[in-house]
């Protein structure tokens, strides 16, 4: 699926936390229902089969609890996608990247075909609808999440390109798969951020410490062979550069990929680099944008939300701008697009216990239009309000909800715009605040049982917050939308 991804180190965030966020997006015509929940041991298969893949894994004995948001309809598969696990450990998968003919000629995807002309079906890899799910309830560290994945790679192969964000309270891991049965993996620096738009975006790539110490790097074991067999070092200098030797540079990039990465990257330093006019180091059809940087100020849940909101608000390029060049509004692909799906932002805080040290903030449809509320993870089931996500459309959830938000609002913007931000204004802080209350209460509180509980009414009184603010909302987006109708007349019967 087309998402976006943003990685925060512990030293370039404000609290010291490891933060990872995506956007999960659904491919353009349909809208894939989502929902927050928690999922327990018992539900957990010994045998996982893939619904598009058909493919099938043992998985070891005593899985942990994990959170997650899967699909909130059944039939195409699980689709964790996102979700914290009761040792602490966070993951995010996946972001579709994109490779090169002579990576997926070298090694070919895993790709499921069905029984026809005779011939038995041919079983497919893994990928997005699975990974979550066969590594994060079986991993107690991100560099343990990396290392079974990139096992489970080896054997079973993937149908597509995937990059994939696993951490710990100490690091953050990215891995990005290489055709069908390579994958290469590098540690984010503390000290900064990434950006990740759709493409393969490791910049750099040290071989010998992957294949040796793996202190920063690591990949399959045969990856110095299989680049040497196959030609795929594109370097002058032998210093490995993954986006040319596995990535891609074609033109739709330049619409589609590369233009989110540069909004971001601007965004986080403005100062850093020149991005805009005729002398600018970057331009939004860069295909040379950095992988991470060392952010101007550190960052914090709220900026992270506003970067995977983007529109290119403050650019020529936004499509709600009311001045400037009309044929430059929107010829880019949005970060904040109508088919978000959702956005979690996993909060890993190292001055808090282990109990109660991490917070998922969830947002359901266009982040354009939504907000990020945050949880406690560690429970054992999630708010009614954000689990019981139905197919049909209904107020009762928070993604449904969302979603008729960001339709009126987009319909309405001039007039809605500003609800918008007092609601954003309002959860946000509101969450900060129940959090802070609810931390303290946990701080004091000597029995385990009794926290458990405190943690889960923390996440219901949460919940009902935001499903207060959230009704207010969208009564009042519909009250402009409903104003601006075709046969709105100004004389009244008074």
């Amino acid at each position: 699926m087309a998402c976006t991804t943003i990685l925060v180190g512990k030293k370039a965030s404000y609290d010291g936390s490891t933060m990872i966020a995506r956007n999960d997006d659904s491919g353009s015509g349909y809208f894939t229902a989502k929902k927050f929940v928690t999922i327990h041991p018992g539900e957990q298969s010994a045998i996982y089969q893939s619904v598009l893949s058909h493919v099938e894994i043992e998985l070891p004995q005593n899985p942990m609890r994990f959170t997650a948001v899967p699909n909130a309809v059944e039939g195409k598969g699980i689709w964790a996608a996102s979700g914290v696990n009761e040792a602490n450990v966070g993951m995010t998968a996946t972001e579709t990247i994109t490779s090169n003919p002579r990576v997926l000629g070298a090694d070919p995807l895993v790709e499921y075909h069905p029984a026809q002309d005779g011939q038995p079906e041919t079983i497919g890899g893994i990928g997005e609808e699975d990974m979550v799910y066969i590594v994060l309830p079986y991993i107690h560290t991100a560099r343990e999440g990396i290392e079974r994945l990139g096992g489970l790679l080896e054997k079973y192969g993937t149908y597509e390109m995937n990059g994939i964000a696993i951490q710990d309270v100490n690091e953050i891991w990215w891995m990005e798969t290489i055709g069908g049965h390579h994958w290469i993996a590098r540690k984010v620096p503390d000290d900064v951020y990434v950006v990740m738009p759709n493409q393969l975006g490791l910049d750099r790539f040290d071989l010998e410490d992957a294949l040796t110490e793996k202190k920063n790097y690591m990949c399959s074991a045969d990856m110095k062979e299989f680049i040497r067999a196959n030609h795929l070092d594109l370097s002058l200098n032998e210093d490995l550069n993954p986006r040319d030797a596995f990535g891609s540079h074609d033109d739709s990039d330049r619409v589609y990929n590369t233009p989110r990465a540069w909004f971001m990257l601007r965004y986080f330093n403005p100062r850093t680099k020149v991005w805009d006019g005729p002398d600018s180091d970057f331009t939004p059809r860069s295909h040379d944008l950095p992988w991470c940087m060392v952010p101007e100020k550190k960052i914090t849940p709220e900026d992270v939300k506003y970067a995977l909101s983007s529109h290119y608000q403050g650019t020529p390029y936004d499509p709600y701008d009311s001045h400037g060049d009309p044929a430059l509004k929107g010829i880019f692909r949005s970060i904040g697009i109508n088919r978000n799906d959702f956005m979690a932002l996993i909060q890993m805080r190292p001055d808090v216990p282990e109990e109660f040290r991490v917070v998922e903030w969830i947002a359901f449809a266009s982040n354009a239009f939504n907000v990020i509320t945050p949880f406690y993870a560690n429970v054992s089931a999630t708010p009614d309000y954000l689990a019981n996500t139905t197919k049909e459309v209904s107020t009762d959830n928070f993604y449904w909800s969302s979603r008729m938000i960001a339709a009126m609002a987009d319909a309405s913007y001039s007039k809605s715009i500003f609800h918008i931000e007092r609601y954003q204004l309002a959860v946000q802080s509101q969450g900060h605040a129940l959090i802070g209350q609810y931390d303290e209460k946990l701080r004091w509180e000597a029995d385990s049982a009794k926290r458990a509980v405190l943690r889960e009414r923390a996440n219901q009184e949460i919940a009902d917050m935001l499903k207060k603010e959230t009704a207010d909302t969208l009564n009042k987006v519909l009250f402009e939308l409903s104003s601006q109708m075709k046969n709105a007349y100004s004389r009244s019967d008074a």
